[in-house]
């Protein structure tokens, strides 16, 4: 039988991005362990419509 994990995949969006009005989205895809990190995660991660390194919110 297959053991239920704690590691969940979560997307990761620009916070930047939201606010700035330009067109697009920049989103990315990660996983995570649920047991250590309950709360939602942030990242630096690269803008490449901004393109500039912004800070990165989980979503759900």
């Amino acid at each position: 039988m297959a053991k239920k994990g704690n590691r969940i995949q979560v997307i990761l969006e620009c916070t930047e991005h939201k606010n700035s009005g330009v067109a697009g989205t920049s989103r990315y895809i990660t996983k995570k362990n649920r047991k250590n990190n309950p709360e939602r995660i942030e990242l630096k991660k690269y803008n490449p419509i901004l393109k500039k390194v912004t800070v990165h919110k989980e979503i759900k």
